[in-house]
């Protein structure tokens, strides 16, 4: 079984990272944008970058930190017409031993998500693209779009017409 390679990957190898904070600025290209705008079931993503930091913690954690904006445009869930947008966020993530070695590691509540660390790399585009998708609004609406309550004074017709009828009459 082979993996997929990600749309936007920017892979940082471990034995890279120092004392220092490493930090990197990352921006997706056309395509890249254009196969993150599919998997994301997006009309469009118009702009995607981020600032990311990767700091080394004791342990064997490492703490990455990052900022991203995007631009897109989604389907409107009512009219079905773009609704452009913009977000802009920070996240953190923390990459450690995977999880049997994980065990002797006592995690914060403060802490953010915990990521086990496969290899010798860590995908930056990857994490991006990831908590770009947890950021988009669900059903996304035009301003204007609005839904109309169905209201009729006239019972509809159904399986339950008739019962209708039976509401004024007496109670036994």
């Amino acid at each position: 079984m082979s993996e997929l390679t990600p749309e936007f990957s920017h892979c940082v190898l471990v034995a890279r990272l120092g004392s220092e904070p490493f930090r990197q600025q990352i921006e997706a290209t056309a395509q890249e944008r254009e196969r993150i705008a599919q998997r994301l079931d997006l009309i469009s993503l118009d702009r995607l970058t981020a600032v990311v930091t990767l700091h080394r913690q004791t342990g064997g954690l490492i703490r990455l930190e990052a900022a991203f904006e995007a631009e897109f445009a989604q389907t409107c869930v009512i009219t079905l017409d773009p609704v452009p947008a913009k977000i802009a966020q920070n996240f953190a993530l923390l990459y450690g031993p995977t999880e049997e070695e994980q065990a002797e590691i006592a995690l914060d509540v403060e802490e953010p998500v915990f990521e086990a660390l496969s290899g010798d790399a860590i995908d930056i585009g990857e994490a991006v693209t990831q908590e770009l998708s947890l950021a988009l609004p669900e059903f996304p609406r035009l301003p204007e779009a609005v839904v109309e309550p169905l209201t009729t004074d006239e019972p509809q017709e159904g399986p339950f017409s008739e019962l209708t009828k039976l509401r004024g009459s007496p109670q036994y």
